[in-house]
Order: C-alpha cells, then structure tokens, then sequence
C-alpha cells in the first residue's frame, strides 16, 4: 500500500459526494431552462 491508501483525508461515502453533485448541476441546468422559458414567455 502507498502512503495515500494508509492515510485518507476523508472517510465519507463516495455515493452521497455524486449525488449531491449530480443534484445541484441538475437544478443549475433546470433552474437556467425555466429562466429561459419565463423570458420567451414574457417577450412574446
């Protein structure tokens, strides 16, 4: 084993990491897609 596999900075699941980060690009994206649609609404 090296050095990094003995002395691990963080012990926290890898799955919730992902997810969470997979939920919040998601939003981003939603959240710029409805801004989106809103500003086609209004200037029609």
């Amino acid at each position: 084993m090296n050095e990094f596999e003995q002395n691990v900075q963080s012990k926290r699941n890898d799955a919730i990491d992902s997810g969470v980060g997979f939920v919040v690009s998601f939003g981003f994206f939603a959240i710029m897609f409805i801004i989106a649609v809103v500003i086609e609404f209004v200037s029609r």
